[in-house]
């Protein structure tokens, strides 16, 4: 910081004191700015009923940044967690983004979406600042290169290939159609399996796409009907579904639906009903069940019934302070530090490739029923 040379020019007795309490509350001021580590959450906090995950999100980080803060925070300093709302869209994550680079904020947990995080990775690569995904699962996320984007969860072309082998294995014999949101992660799910379907000399019935946000699914139903498609694989999130399978229902279809973690919000099955039973998607293995994850568990359930999001994002908290602790607030230096290190959190260990993408994530295929999830028996 450069002081204005004025300071020192000043006559008298009350010119030197005035020097002196400018050059005081400046450095006083310095200190107060590194007494936080400031730290962003880009998620869709508005925006229909996609900001349910959001909500999740924001429930893990904000009990794991008081837990850390309870401890003492990072190396005796506080987490200041600030909320950017990006409302999983693009054009609205850019500007999330220039936010966060307006209050000088050099880390970013999230964003949620994968489009939302590839639009501001665009602004954080330019301007130095290090984000940490625990959900956004597009493969261009990272294959860009830049070296302060991470992702602490699995990519599209990992979990659609688990998805479409699953189908592939099971379903075989079925009449397969595959749909997707027409988003960046819901076509990219879509994509993967769709290339496992066609190795595995499977050729779906139907290849389609909806409008994320429509409310009226009957013409997608109809045409379902009237191919007698058995087996949807769905690329996009619960919203979507959800009335696709209501809808569905209502018409007499008995269709089974499988899609992906964006199906794991606890709103699926208000939104699709009973008749949600028996959707299948995949997802990290459920984190509520670790040993490691009990006490914040405990926690986390003081802000409603958390899923796994809650729990990846808690993870995502605890693996970027560790680095921050002992890196230091340099976004290249704890960048390092991510690359060369293994973080233990409530989910497991993670440890990150060179590009930034989480080694060897788990999946697990589970099924709807009753209002809740499980592993499925299939």
């Amino acid at each position: 910081m450069k002081l204005n040379k004025n300071f020192f020019s000043m006559k008298g007795r009350s010119g030197k004191f005035l020097a002196g309490v400018a050059v005081l509350a400046m450095l006083t001021g310095a200190s107060a700015a590194r007494a936080d580590v400031d730290i962003a959450l880009g998620i869709p906090a508005t925006g229909g009923q996609i900001a349910a995950l959001g909500a999740q999100a924001r429930l893990g980080a904000e009990t794991a940044v008081a837990a850390i803060n309870a401890q003492g925070g990072i190396n005796g300093e506080k987490i200041n967690l600030q909320i950017v709302d990006d409302q999983c869209d693009p054009k609205n994550a850019v500007s999330a983004a220039n936010q966060v680079v307006s209050r000088g904020i050099k880390f970013v947990l999230g964003h949620l979406c994968s489009g939302a995080s590839i639009a501001a990775s665009d602004v954080y690569n330019d301007e130095g600042v290090l984000a940490l995904t625990a959900s956004a699962t597009a493969p261009e996320l990272t294959e860009r290169g830049y070296p302060l984007i991470f992702r602490a969860n699995g990519r599209d072309d990992q979990q659609g290939v688990v998805g479409g082998k699953f189908v592939a294995d099971k379903f075989k014999d079925k009449r397969i159609a595959i749909i997707d949101d027409r988003q960046v992660y819901g076509q990219g799910l879509a994509r993967e399996a769709g290339k496992v379907l066609t190795e595995a000399g499977i050729k779906p019935v139907y290849v389609g796409t909806v409008n994320a946000g429509e409310r009226d699914y009957s013409a997608l139903v109809s045409r379902l009907k009237s191919e007698n498609i058995d087996i949807v694989y769905f690329g996009g999130y619960h919203t979507e579904l959800g009335l696709i399978v209501r809808q569905a229902r209502q018409a007499g279809l008995n269709t089974r639906f499988i899609g992906a973690d964006g199906l794991a919000a606890n709103e699926f099955w208000s939104v699709a009903g009973d008749g949600g039973a028996g959707t299948l998607f995949t997802f990290s293995a459920s984190a509520k069940d670790l040993p490691s994850a009990q006490e914040a568990y405990a926690e986390l359930r003081k802000g409603g019934e958390p899923d796994n999001f809650a729990f990846y994002y808690y993870a995502a908290v605890q693996t970027l302070a560790k680095a921050i602790a002992e890196a230091g607030q340099d976004p290249e230096k704890v960048a390092e530090a991510l690359k060369a290190g293994s973080f233990d959190t409530i989910v497991g260990t993670f440890r990150f490739d060179d590009k930034g993408d989480l080694v060897d994530p788990d999946y697990v295929i589970f099924e709807w029923n009753d209002g809740t999830y499980a592993p499925t028996k299939l």
